[in-house]
Formats: C-alpha cells, sequence, structure tokens
C-alpha cells in the first residue's frame, strides 16, 4: 500500500480522534489544545518548539502519537527521541511502535524489511536510508554521526541531572550537539516540566534562557483563575489533596511549571498544630494501646544526629521523637539537645548512648535511628549496651544518608507542614527548633539544620499513610437484604 495522496491525509486532529475512536475513550479539552498547537506550529514553519504541560496531562502520549502521524504522512522521516536515560526513551519509542501497528491510518507504514525493535523500528519507505525511522537514546549516549528531520527532547531534565551547577552545564553541552544532528529545516520539540530554578524551561524573559527564541506552550493545572486544565481528571479537590501530598515547592514546578527557587520555600513555625498532652499507654484485651489527643497511635520512633562538638559550638547532637496516627498526622514529641561533660566519666559517646537509652525508655520508643554519616559509624553497637542496661525495648538501626541535608529537610518537611499534618509539643517550641526554622535557607552555609535533620529523619522513616474515609453510603440492595 503506497502513502496516501496529500488531499485525502487526515490532519493531526483526526488521526488523534480515530486513535481514541479505536480505543473507546473521550478526548479531553487539553489534549485538542496541545493538538491544535502542534498543527500551527507546523503550518506556520516554526522548528524551535517547547511544550510544557502539567505532570499526568499525557503529553509524552500525545508526543508519540504526533511523532506516529508524521510518519504516516511522510515516511521517510527519522526521529531521535532523547531522554534522561535509554529506557525513557525507548518508553516512548515502543509507544510509537504500538500506534504504528494498530492505528487504521498507519497500515501503509507495515510490511518493511527495517529493524522492528522497542527502541527503534524502521517503517515502509523509499529509498536505502541508513537511520531507523525512529531510534531512543539517553541523553548520555554516543549521538555523534546521526541525522534525523525531527528530535524530540522528551524529558531530558530530571531532578537527578540538574541539582548542581555542573550538572546543569554537562546537561546543556550534551543537549548542544542536537544542533549537529539536526538535517537542515528540521525540528527540534522539547517536552518537558522544570525540576529547578535554574531550569531547561526558564521563561524567555529570565536571564542565560537555554531556550529563550522557542515558541512555546504552556498549561499548567490551573490557570489564575484557579480553574483546572483538566477538570474531568483534575478537579479542584484533588488538586488541593495533591498539592498537600507533595508540598508548594514541587507543585509549583510539576504542577504550575514554575521554576520556582528551594530558598522561597521557608518553614514557617506557625505551621506547626501545637499541642500539650502527654502520651497515654494502656492494655485492651492483652493488648498494649498508645495514644496521643485521643487518637491511637500506629508508629514512632526516634532519630540520633550524633555530633561531638561542645555546647554552642560546632555541630548539636540531636534527638528527635516522633509518632504516627492511623491518619497520617505525626507527632512531634520530643527533641533533644544531647550534651557530655568532656570532664566527667564515663567517656563522652557513653554519656550521650546513654542519655538517648533514657529517653526511648521513657517515651516508649520502638526504633531509634543513628545516622552514620561521619563519627557516627561506631555508636550503635554502644547504644545497643547502654539501651540493654536502661531495660528499653528499642531497637537501634543504623541510617546511612546519600541525599544532600537540605534535599531530605525540605522532602520531609515541606510536604507535611503544607498539610498541617506535623504537631509539635509546647516543649519543642522552647528549643531552637523554632528559630532553626526561621533562620533556615537550602544551601546556606552556616545555618543551623541539626534539629531540622534529625526531624526529617524521623519523617522519612514513616510510610505515607492516607486518611480514612467513612463507607459510601448505601440505598436499598436489589438483593433484597
Amino acid at each position: 500500500m503506497t502513502t496516501p495522496p496529500d488531499e485525502l491525509q487526515p490532519d493531526f486532529l483526526e488521526f488523534l480522534y480515530a486513535w481514541n475512536l479505536r480505543a473507546g475513550i473521550n478526548t479531553p479539552g487539553v489534549h485538542r489544545r496541545v493538538a491544535r498547537w502542534l498543527m500551527a506550529r507546523q503550518a506556520g514553519e516554526d522548528r524551535r518548539l517547547l511544550l510544557m504541560a502539567f505532570r499526568g496531562c499525557g503529553k509524552s502520549t500525545l508526543v508519540g502519537l504526533w511523532c506516529a502521524w508524521r510518519l504516516s504522512v511522510q515516511p521517510e522521516l527519522r526521529i531521535l527521541v532523547l531522554a534522561a536515560d535509554h529506557a525513557l526513551a525507548a518508553r516512548m519509542v515502543a509507544t510509537v511502535r504500538r500506534i504504528v501497528e494498530r492505528h487504521p491510518l498507519c497500515r501503509h507504514l507495515l510490511g518493511g524489511d527495517g529493524m522492528w525493535a522497542t527502541d527503534r523500528f524502521t517503517v515502509r519507505r523509499k529509498g536505502a536510508i541508513r537511520e531507523p525511522s525512529m531510534l531512543a537514546q539517553g541523553i548520555g549516549g554516543n549521538v555523534t554521526g546521526s541525522r534525523a528531520e525531527l528530535i524530540v527532547c522528551d524529558d531530558v531534565e530530571v531532578a537527578g541531572n540538574c541539582d548542581t551547577p555542573g550538572k546543569r552545564e554537562e546537561l546543556r553541552e550534551r543537549l548542544s550537539e542536537c544542533e549537529f544532528i539536526l538535517t537542515p529545516g528540521g525540528t527540534i520539540l522539547f517536552v518537558g516540566t522544570p525540576h529547578c530554578a535554574e531550569s531547561l524551561y526558564a521563561p524567555a524573559e529570565a536571564e542565560g534562557a537555554y531556550l529563550a527564541t522557542y515558541r512555546r506552550l504552556r498549561i499548567p493545572v490551573m490557570n489564575t483563575g484557579g480553574r483546572s486544565a483538566w477538570p474531568e481528571r483534575f478537579p479542584r479537590e484533588m488538586i488541593r489533596a495533591l498539592q498537600d501530598r507533595v508540598g508548594p515547592l514541587q507543585f509549583r514546578r510539576q504542577m504550575m511549571l514554575e521554576c520556582a527557587s528551594s530558598g522561597a520555600a521557608r518553614l514557617d513555625p506557625a505551621l506547626l498544630v501545637r499541642y500539650g498532652e502527654e502520651p497515654n499507654y494502656r492494655e485492651a484485651n492483652g493488648r498494649p494501646v498508645l495514644s496521643l489527643l485521643g487518637r491511637r497511635l500506629v508508629s514512632g520512633g526516634g532519630f540520633w544526629d550524633p555530633a561531638y562538638g561542645r555546647e554552642g559550638k560546632g555541630d548539636a547532637s540531636v534527638l528527635a521523637a516522633t509518632f504516627c496516627d492511623g491518619e497520617g498526622n505525626h507527632y512531634l514529641h520530643r527533641l533533644a539537645y544531647i550534651t557530655q561533660d568532656p570532664e566527667a566519666q564515663p567517656d563522652p559517646a557513653t554519656q550521650q548512648c546513654r542519655r538517648v537509652a533514657q529517653i526511648a525508655k521513657e517515651l516508649l520508643l520502638p526504633v531509634v535511628r543513628v545516622e552514620t554519616n561521619g563519627i557516627g559509624k561506631f555508636l550503635p553497637p554502644l547504644l545497643r549496651r547502654e539501651m540493654a542496661r536502661a531495660g528499653a525495648a528499642c531497637t537501634v538501626m543504623e541510617y546511612h544518608s546519600h541525599k544532600a541535608k537540605h534535599e531530605r529537610i525540605l522532602g520531609a518537611l515541606d510536604p507535611v507542614m503544607a498539610a498541617r499534618r506535623l504537631h509539635a509539643h509546647e516543649a519543642v517550641f522552647r528549643t531552637a527548633f523554632p528559630q532553626e526554622m526561621m533562620e533556615w535557607k537550602p544551601g546556606t552555609a552556616g545555618v543551623r539544620d541539626d534539629a531540622l535533620d534529625a526531624v526529617a529523619g524521623c519523617l522519612l522513616a514513616e510510610p505515607v499513610r492516607m486518611p480514612g474515609l467513612p463507607p459510601a453510603p448505601r440505598g436499598a440492595s436489589w438483593r433484597g437484604a
């Protein structure tokens, strides 16, 4: 079967409708908007494009359909898909291959004698062209010598390759190779969401914007009037719940498409829910029950970030103790700055371990995690000995962090505080913790953050719990019950 004549070739919107009709799904307004923009940019011969849409919008699926449509119109087209890694790029290529196999308007592309794999395939086309019709490559792969009329940069920026200036510079250097791969008159399409303040997708008017000359379509999950871009799938209640879960910083970046700085995510002590009660232990039907504020606690533990500096000098040795109920509320019940007397006996390390064991026994903590980065490596065995001597039924676990401290603090505290699910005992407000929160700025040297780090360790060790909902009301059953 040959390529349909030009007057019979459907436009992309018709191609999209035909695919969704075959799948039995509707075409939402946000997808029609993207389709019309892609058609308008092609008709206007715009060759540098940036599509930014909120997470969950289906932008990669739409771009995959667009690639299949471009091949159906021009089988000799060569498409290169670049992503943060090869597996992510191969997912898009595999999706386009399935579309080509199943779409009724792509039947003339089948039957070629070229390669047909998950990360590359060749459709039926004229001539002997060296490159496949579509090829997947990670941004770190070797693409020298390749040629393409269309390059799709799908999620080339992710959290792991833009968190330092060096990584951002390396990413831009690798992307500059696209200009040498692209054939004259070809098109580059970037698709993604910002992951940092100095993002590839920074506004065109920003200083040093990498894609300043690109034609853009930006679709946040809500417009300035608070209207959802896809109300059937993302109603306002769901959007608010998502914002509570991920925190304001990640919501602004991934859903509102703002290149927000982490420095703007200041921790406000006013968002802590204050309480003064103590946990209540009792036994019911022979089973132990621990409750707080009338709510049964389901988990808890401590996190110890040890240090050996003198009080007021260097890092502080901090133990944080938290509890959690079944509704996902966290209770910061104790924040202890562990000190020692270097002139007294026993040695300072044992003094600190005895103090931690005493607190664990008082609060009935089931576990204490000890950060072993640096000087804490030999402390867990010593703490286990002191736990046994104190008669505390508490497990000691080693914790080694592989993330930057400011990332741990933001990732742990930002979401729960935004959702108002972090409660703090009134004794916590008499420590330096509130002051640390107000003065803390990510990445700033010399700012106290030992207590913040210890609290973050407690929160990150807890699984995410969603609040329970009452059963849905039910009327009379058709079964007569």
